[in-house]
Parts: C-alpha cells; structure tokens; sequence
C-alpha cells in the first residue's frame, strides 16, 4: 500500500486500546496511529511513552473537534459508550471500528448499521479471534473436509480467577453491559457462526459464582444450527481446570485442541507483529483422529496455522481505500448479539428460545 497513510483517532487506553488496538493499528501499513483518547494522565504517559509523536487528548469532544484531520475512528472505550461514540463518529463523516460487542443489542447494532450504510462510511467491529491461530487451524481442516459432517463443536474460553477484578467488565449495572456472556461470549458465539451459519434455538445457564461478584462469571451456551451441527460453548472465570479449546467431533474424525493462541500473551507482553508472529510451538499443537485419546498420543498432530490479528487492520485498511471488504461488518455482530440475547432470555426464563 502507497501513499500518505490514513490517520487514526484511538478512544480509550486501557486494556482494549492499549494491548490490542494500538499496536496492531501502528503495525498496520497504510494506517498512522494519530490520536489518543483517555482521560487517565497514566494512560497519557503510558500511550506517549510507547508511540513517541503520538497526540494525546482528554475527551472525545477533543477527538472530534479535529473530525476533518482523521480518516478513522477505533471505539476501544467501555461497552456503555460505543453506540453514542459510533453515532457521533459516523455524523461527524467517519468510518469507524468499534469493539466488540458493538453495541448492547442487535437492534441498536443494526441501527449503526444503517446508518454507516446511509453515510456510504465503513462500520467494522473488532472480532479479532477470527484471526486465533487455532481457529484458522479449524477452519481449514472444515474446508479440506477433514472431519466429515461436523456433528458437535465444543469451545471453551475458560479461566481461573477466583476473586473479582471488579471495574465495568463485572459490573451489575445493565448499562455497562458486562459479564462474560457479552464478554468472552462474544468471540465464542461469534466464531461458531462463523464456522457453521445461523442457528435456529438457543439455550444458556448463567451463574455468578464467586463471592462478592456481580455478574455472571460462569457460563453454558448450547446452538442448534441450520445445518444440524449443535454448537456447546463455555465462558467461565471460575474454572479451575481447563478443558480443551475446542473439540470438534464430525462423521469422519474429531479434531481436540488445548491452551489459548499466543497473540494476547505476546501483545501484553509489549512483542510487536514480526516473523513468526502468531506461530505456536508444536507442543500445543491439536490432534485429529478417531476412536483414539489426544492424551495418550492418538491422532495425528495438526500444525498450527499462524494466528494474524495484524490480517484483521490490514484489511480495514483495504476497505478504505477501496482495494478490499469489511472484514467483520455490524450486521454480522448484530447476528450474534441476535444469539447473545436470546442466550439471556433462555438463562433467565429457563427455556430454550427459538430464533
């Protein structure tokens, strides 16, 4: 790509901007970090230290004030400000990205929807597991027709913290919308409908577990999808010892894979995009066979596709000047908040409810 790169306006500098967002925008190229939005002098030092040049501003209103200066905007921010920070983005003549879950619901997410659409403007939403080394791993073995007809898909986002971290993510407050089932649900969901098209019933169990927790930290998700493939997704903070990352069991073969892509870790840990980025060692490595136990050494070793978060902002870039498509587009999120809540409905009323 060629040219004066496009210039970003970041909102928000905690965990979502500041591990994910901003790296993989200024590895990006094409794309020019710009601006920085958090009202956290921390944060400020914190973004100016690890993009030296980059601006740092305290509100939105400052962001926006300069709309003309930008050709983007990333909504990072918590989950309660992406609508109105979308909205106004989108009236103000700008594409936007926003984090998942784009909004609290799918009817407000096919709102922004239409409105980007009435804008002619781009309206990405980060689904960045999409790119997770051993969901691409997956998709390609679906695509080879290695499994067969994949009759059960089981996916688990599970951790272990026993006491709470507090903040909006746990919050009670419906208007943060937090808890895992919007949280970590998000990327679950998201991904099996990716992976197997829409679904026709939906049932959950929600529970919050850990004392002085406010929302739900432990969660059961069961899809019946179009083509009859049943998807069991679990979200959980509160689980002591992990199961597998996904098990996979088709007509053909089954295909089990244990521990979490490497990006998060190496984002956190400050490593920036680069060869062999994304690769995982041959030990975590998933196994596809039949009638044998992954644990005793049966199957045979699948090697890893390299997970490629950076494919994620190299293709809103495309989008952008026109040389590629939204990679995730806000009617698709609008699908699995579709699910999301649905998934509340039936943990709430104990039913199974048919979309």
């Amino acid at each position: 790509m060629t040219g004066t790169p496009l210039r970003v306006g970041l909102v928000g500098y905690g965990l979502a901007g500041s591990v994910f967002h901003a790296p993989l925008i200024a590895a990006t190229e094409g794309l020019a970090l710009d601006t920085v939005v958090t009202s956290y002098s921390e944060r400020q030092q914190q973004a100016q230290a690890e993009f030296p040049g980059v601006r740092v501003v305290s509100t939105p209103d400052e962001l926006f004030d300069r709309a003309d200066e930008l050709d983007l905007i990333v909504v990072a921010s918590p989950n309660r400000t992406h609508v109105p920070l979308a909205t106004t983005a989108l009236e103000a003549g700008l594409p936007v990205v926003v984090d998942k879950p784009v909004a609290g619901t799918a009817a407000e997410a096919r709102e922004l929807a239409a409105l980007a659409e009435e804008r002619g403007l781009l309206l990405s939403v980060f689904q960045n597991r999409r790119w997770d080394s051993d969901f691409l791993t997956l998709r390609q073995l679906l695509e080879k027709g290695e499994l067969g007809d994949v009759w059960r898909f089981e996916s688990r986002f599970e951790r272990w913290r026993p006491q709470p971290k507090g903040g909006w993510r746990e919050s009670g407050d419906p208007a943060e919308i937090g808890g895992l089932l919007y949280d970590l649900g998000s990327h679950v969901v998201d991904q099996a409908l990716v992976l197997f098209g829409p679904v026709t019933e939906v049932y959950a169990e929600t529970d919050v577990r850990r004392p002085g927790a406010e929302t739900d930290d432990d969660t059961f998700i069961a899809l019946t999808h179009e083509n009859g493939t049943r998807s069991h997704l679990y979200v959980s903070a509160t689980t002591a010892q992990l199961g597998p990352r996904f098990r996979v069991l088709g007509s053909q073969a089954g295909f089990v894979k244990y521990g979490l892509d490497p990006q998060e870790a190496a984002l956190r840990e400050g490593l920036r995009p680069g060869p062999a980025w994304g690769a995982e060692p041959e030990s975590l490595w998933g196994r596809i066979g039949s009638g044998e136990s992954p644990l005793t050494g049966g199957g045979r070793p699948v090697p890893g596709v390299p997970g490629d978060y950076p494919a994620y902002y190299a293709a809103v870039a495309a989008a952008l000047t026109g040389a590629g498509s939204n990679p995730v587009t806000a009617l698709e999120a609008a699908a699995a908040l579709d699910v999301l809540e649905a998934a509340r409905r039936s943990a709430r009323d104990k039913v199974t409810v048919t979309l």
